[in-house]
């Protein structure tokens, strides 16, 4: 197993998240124990110390089972980090509370990692919101010794993760982002990890398989890889690259079953980040997978000068373009959240004046009829 240096800690290089263990019968609310434990144990046994929870995680049940596995093992054995649910918006009054029940539910007396969860755009402002207090009495937990290391995951723009900073940065010690071959350029990971780089803040890595898209590619992308390294597998090259990049200290892989979790373990026995030539030939391909899907805007805003409804609609299209790449998903939802409904897709009149300045011809109201209709959906 690789490790890598977080201040005074070697932390493995894979982490084990637990928002996808074993379930029974297809139910994501009942979680397999016997399952999940095998799995925990295996991954204990080679080397895997950092393991990741969350409030929600499978309807609430993944801090409970999660802790019971890791029981089994001596406390200072692994590192447990968990998260306040700031994803919902209801739980913003409730940080004591919940925090309180997250020791209980794992088993523990304190967290080694704690974050302020999925920063975004539908809750930047509550969580900057000093009245419910969330700052503060995580900071005071994590004086208290009950949070060893403090941070934030985000699934918002670069925007939002910038206010975040501006408020917080100097107190978070990590920060956990959707990083992946794809998401370089499409969610700018390239510019959110270069931002980090100005904080001198590490990263930490979620969805480095983009929920599993990038378990398998087409045959011709397939070809490409394998001529430049046989012996590596569609996965492992997700994870070379992330390898790749300055600053990642964890990679957080959701696995299901126990053949992911070997296969992954087998990719992080050993360090090989891709040369340049690899690097530009996956990037090429995730620019393929991109394109075939996602509508040419280049945010050049001569539509928005000609929109009777002013509506930011470069900003929608890149929503839409998301959408539909991840074939749904709750990123969009909760951005979309934050903006008024007189500023929705669904308020687009149709009138096609934005598309007679459009130099890329993108047929603009049919992709907000589209996008409404999936939003509905």
């Amino acid at each position: 197993m690789i490790y890598k240096n977080f201040q005074d800690l070697k932390l493995s290089a894979l982490g084990l998240g637990a928002m996808r263990l074993p379930v029974v019968g297809g139910n994501d609310a009942e979680i397999d124990e016997a399952k999940a434990s095998q799995m925990v144990d295996y991954a204990m046994e080679k080397g895997i110390n950092y393991y990741d929870t969350a409030w929600g995680y499978h309807s609430g049940q993944s801090e409970i089972v999660l802790g019971k596995a890791l029981a089994r093992h001596p406390r200072e054995s692994f590192y447990l980090a968990d998260k306040f649910p700031g994803y919902d918006l209801s739980n913003m009054d409730k940080v004591e509370e919940i925090f309180e029940q997250q020791l209980k539910k794992c088993g523990v007396s304190y967290f080694d990692f704690y974050l302020f969860h999925n920063v975004c755009e539908m809750n930047i402002d509550a969580y900057l919101d000093e009245a419910y207090g969330i700052y503060s009495y995580l900071k005071k937990q994590k004086d208290n010794g009950r949070i060893r290391h403090l941070g934030f995951s985000v699934h918002g723009s670069y925007e939002v993760m910038k206010r975040f900073l501006e408020a917080y940065g100097e107190s978070m010690e990590f920060c956990q982002i959707q990083l992946n071959y794809v998401d370089w350029s499409f969610q700018d990971a390239k510019g959110k990890v270069e931002l980090l780089g100005e904080y001198n803040i590490p990263v930490w890595v979620m969805e480095p398989l983009r929920g599993g898209k990038l378990a398998s590619l087409a045959s011709e992308d397939t070809e490409r890889l394998q001529a430049l390294r046989p012996e590596e597998t569609i996965p492992a090259w997700a994870f070379r690259f992330i390898q790749s990049v300055p600053g990642v200290v964890v990679t957080l892989s959701g696995m299901s079953d126990y053949q992911q979790l070997s296969e992954n373990i087998t990719t992080f026995e050993e360090e090989k980040p891709l040369s340049e030539i690899e690097r530009k030939e996956l990037l090429e391909i995730a620019d393929g997978m991109v394109k075939k899907i996602a509508l040419p805007c280049t945010a050049c805003r001569y539509c928005t000068t000609h929109c009777p409804q002013e509506l930011d609609i470069p900003g929608l299209l890149n929503l839409y373009n998301e959408h539909c790449f991840t074939q749904g998903g709750f990123i969009v939802p909760m951005a979309l959240s934050a903006v008024s409904q007189e500023k929705q897709p669904g308020a687009c009149i149709g009138c096609r004046s934005c598309e007679g300045v459009c130099p890329q011809q993108i047929k603009i109201s049919e992709a907000m009829a589209d996008f409404a209709q999936k939003l509905k959906g």
